[in-house]
């Protein structure tokens, strides 16, 4: 019988300890190791051995030849701009989410409408019976997928041997064990040992292997950061419960770009692909005559986007006033009111500020400072911004108004949705003003961008 010992396993980032400690050394995490048992023999078994096999020699890199990576084109075009370019063969693919939010709605109407390749979708949470009810509302079932309900790893690679797929869905990574990991499914040790098995499997037999995961209350994906380290690709599947979109986003991607974003829609059967961003950024109800709103323009990657910024100014009912954001840097905003404070010589230090981004979407570029500061002036001063004015521009400490990148994408997608009037920073679109039939106006400096506007 193989002895087991006893240590502790840092739940964030998967340190291993003899004895428990309040503070993690690796990520500074307090509170989060937790007691597992470890068997001792399997300590340099063929499972820690990594993924090289026995006959691997070393090869000067001048005599490898760069290969085109062949790709498994996915049903949804939002997800393969996600992926890089589709499903890379042989990858370990890990999409995380909160419970609830879609993750297995999403790749289960993919797979569904999957031709010509065997599947094997592996469910640890649902019955059979569930994942038929779900096809069913899809409206798709297909021959060629096979369903799985198995927590046990070795039995799970048994039924691989048999069916011989080109395509293994695990959902989710946190319900799989291993018998020879003594601690429950879901610690530290099982995703790991479990993760590290499937990278094995997808690196020497060249099937893709896709991974579903939960989250934490932080926002983090469950299970150790080593789990990330692991995979080739790590999707977050987002969503706000208030709205009816969701959003993926590449963390880590080693098969392509991790600025790319896709949005859906979730509808009755299913999960419906946006193409037009504007109809979810953009609030139906714009007319241009309520003050307290700006359309800015970011960047997502490749793709602009055409934001609703909303922003309320009151004066404080009570001695301390408020300051409540939903969608952007709370602490950038606070910046920017110092600057409209101190350089154009607004007070607004005595007056509660609420700022909202339309349709629940996050933004963290700077790009949308421009927007941020006219909402507000506006709201503050109860004069309506016209509703086909555009804005696109960082502000500075100094009051000044910075250049921001891909200016000409900016610009061309205001005009293409039909804005008249695009506000940018000066020198942004040199020599290329005069291909734009949309009005541009470059401004300088903060102060002038009032002037221009509620002069």
């Amino acid at each position: 019988m193989a002895k087991t010992k006893t240590a502790y396993f840092c739940s964030n980032c998967g340190y291993e300890a003899p004895k428990w400690m309040g503070k993690c050394p690796s990520c500074g995490t307090w509170n989060s190791f937790v007691e597992e048992k470890v068997s001792v023999q399997k300590q340099g078994s063929r499972s820690d051995k990594g993924l090289l096999r026995g006959d691997s020699k070393p090869v000067p890199i001048s005599r490898i030849e760069a290969l085109e990576e062949p790709r498994i084109h996915m049903p949804s075009e939002e997800l393969n701009r996600v992926l890089g370019g589709g499903l890379t063969a042989g990858s370990l693919t890990l999409i995380g989410g909160e419970p609830g939010i879609g993750k297995s709605t999403l790749i289960l109407q993919n797979i569904l409408s999957m031709r010509g390749k065997t599947i094997l979708y592996v469910s640890g949470e649902e019955s059979a019976h569930q994942l038929k009810l779900r096809a069913d509302r899809i409206g798709k079932v297909a021959d060629n997928t096979f369903i799985l309900c198995e927590t046990d790893i070795d039995r799970i690679f048994t039924q691989i041997e048999n069916v011989q797929p080109g395509l293994v869905v695990i959902d989710s990574i946190q319900t799989i064990a291993s018998e020879d990991i003594e601690s429950a499914a879901g610690s530290v040790s099982q995703i790991r040992e479990c993760a590290a098995r499937f990278l094995r499997y997808a690196k020497e037999s060249g099937v893709p292997v896709i991974l579903v995961g939960h989250i934490t209350k932080e926002g983090a994906i469950a299970g150790p950061k080593v789990l990330e380290h692991i995979v080739d690709t790590v999707i977050q599947f987002e969503g706000d419960r208030q709205y009816l979109y969701r959003l993926i986003r590449p963390i880590k991607n080693r098969f392509g770009s991790t600025n790319e974003i896709g949005i859906y829609e979730m509808v009755r059967n299913g999960l419906r692909e946006v193409t037009n961003p504007a109809e979810m950024l953009l609030g139906t109800e714009r007319d241009g005559k309520i003050s307290g709103t700006a359309v800015g323009v970011t960047m997502e990657g490749p793709r602009p986007f055409l934001i609703e910024v909303q922003a309320l100014v009151s004066t404080a009912a009570f001695g301390t006033p408020q300051r409540s954001v939903t969608g952007f840097d709370p602490r950038r905003m606070n910046m920017l009111l110092a600057v409209l404070e101190k350089r154009v010589g607004f007070k607004l230090a005595s007056k509660d500020v609420f700022l909202n981004i339309v349709g629940g979407l996050k933004v963290a570029e700077s790009a949308l400072d421009m927007a941020v500061i006219v909402a507000i002036l506006s709201s503050n001063f109860d004069l309506n911004i016209p509703a086909d004015v555009a804005f696109a521009g960082e502000v500075g400490l100094t009051g000044e108004i910075r250049a921001v990148t891909r200016m000409e994408q900016r610009v061309a997608e205001a005009q293409k949705l039909g804005f008249k009037t695009i506000y940018i920073p000066k020198g942004n679109l040199k020599g290329v003003k005069d291909k734009y039939t949309i009005s541009i106006r470059e401004v300088a400096r903060v102060d002038e961008l009032c002037r221009a506007l509620f002069s």
